[in-house]
């Protein structure tokens, strides 16, 4: 079984991509921007501000595939300013400080939108259990 799952992004569509596909008990999350809900750029300028963004389109996709950030196993966090790490990892640590995934944090050149600060990407499993 293949499920999509989709956030509504406008970039969906046009890049051919899904938010998030399950098959079987794996979900991979695509690369999630700090888009707000009205479409335009969340937390403009706020590193921290747009990484909540993203781990709330993230844990929302996530829940759409039928699972819980308890399934999360890695998270990939690419910032276009590696200086403010510590920024996003507050706002990840929020999230993520019990489940405890394998993480990476890279420094990217940058992203389709030059607002946007971070993107997110998050892969699952869930428990066989």
């Amino acid at each position: 079984m293949r499920k999509l799952v989709s956030s509504g992004s406008p970039f969906e569509s046009r890049i051919g991509f899904s938010r998030a596909v399950r098959v079987g008990n794996v979900v991979a999350v695509a690369g999630t921007a700090p888009i707000a809900p009205d479409g335009g750029v969340a937390a403009v300028g706020d590193m921290y501000g747009q990484t909540r963004r993203c781990l709330e389109i993230v844990s929302q996709a996530i829940a759409d595939a039928g699972l819980t950030l308890d399934s999360v196993v890695r998270t990939r966090v690419m910032l276009t300013d590696i200086s403010r790490w510590e920024e996003a990892a507050r706002a990840h640590g929020e999230v993520f400080s019990s489940i405890k995934p394998a993480n990476t944090f890279v420094q990217v050149v940058g992203f389709i939108n030059a607002e946007w600060l971070v993107e997110l990407e998050v892969d699952c499993v869930a428990d066989d259990n």
